[in-house]
């Protein structure tokens, strides 16, 4: 007997988000629906002030919607701003954050700040080193496990930022213009990362970006205007970033 396929990592029906009320009413989010599956690398784009942050930490169950439903793994776990589950349980065992800084414990190694994200997540000794550096080899900074951050350059800090935030292993990655404190060709790279996680870990990935030089990394793109969400063309696909090289800049 065949296994029944994987639900979305991430499916929202008709999220609205709005602030105020009366005059100083603002609608930041107007029924957006969409949905991530599985191993599929999506950007989204869209002017400042659009939503997208708004977005973002909606699905992230930072800042809950005003209305719709947000399903993980095929489970609602908002409806409306009412929590069907334990958010905080959920924000660990199952999503991913990357940021625009990388935001490591200045004061811990790169290895200890992968470290400190499993041992939230439960997991210590042995196993919990060997997957930190599992994760920082495989991203291409496992030299760089014994320097502070700051004797790291900011492609290879956005590095363990994405190490710590594949740590427990999550359904769903999502970054907030991870790549805007780079130049162009580490801001790349740093997409090409993001478009072999979700493919090789089948992870759903959401980026956040104003960056659209790099979209043909993603398989699809959204679009998000005055609180609007829509499908943007579909970006090409060109076989030179399946599987990319990892400088070690």
């Amino acid at each position: 007997m065949s296994s029944s396929p994987r639900p979305p990592a991430i499916e929202t029906i008709e999220l609205s988000k709005t602030y105020g009320s009366g005059n100083t009413e603002v609608i930041a989010l107007r029924k957006a629906s969409m949905t991530i599956e599985r191993g599929e690398v999506v950007a989204l784009l869209g002017p400042s002030g659009s939503g997208k942050s708004t977005l973002l930490s909606a699905i992230g169950l930072i800042n809950p919607p005003t209305s719709g439903l947000i399903k993980i793994d095929g489970k609602v776990v908002m409806d409306g701003p009412k929590a069907l589950v334990d958010l905080r349980r959920y924000r660990r065992e199952r999503l991913g954050f990357v940021f625009q800084k990388s935001n490591l414990i200045p004061f811990l190694s790169a290895l200890e700040n992968v470290l400190i994200s499993l041992s939230i997540s439960g997991i210590e000794g042995r196993p919990a080193k060997r997957r930190a550096m599992e994760l920082l080899d495989s991203l291409g900074v496992g030299d760089r496990a014994k320097n502070l951050p700051s004797a790291l350059s900011g492609g290879q800090q956005q590095r363990v930022a994405v190490a710590r935030a594949l740590a427990n292993n999550p359904s769903l990655l999502l970054a907030d213009e991870p790549t805007a404190a780079l130049d162009s060709k580490l801001g790349r790279q740093v997409m090409e990362l993001f478009q072999r996680i979700g493919h090789d870990n089948q992870a759903g990935v959401l980026v956040v970006t104003h960056d659209q030089r790099a979209l043909d990394v993603f398989d699809r793109t959204l679009y998000l205007e005055d609180g609007v969400l829509s499908e943007h063309k579909r970006t090409p696909k060109t076989s030179s970033v399946c599987k990319p090289h990892l400088d070690r800049e």
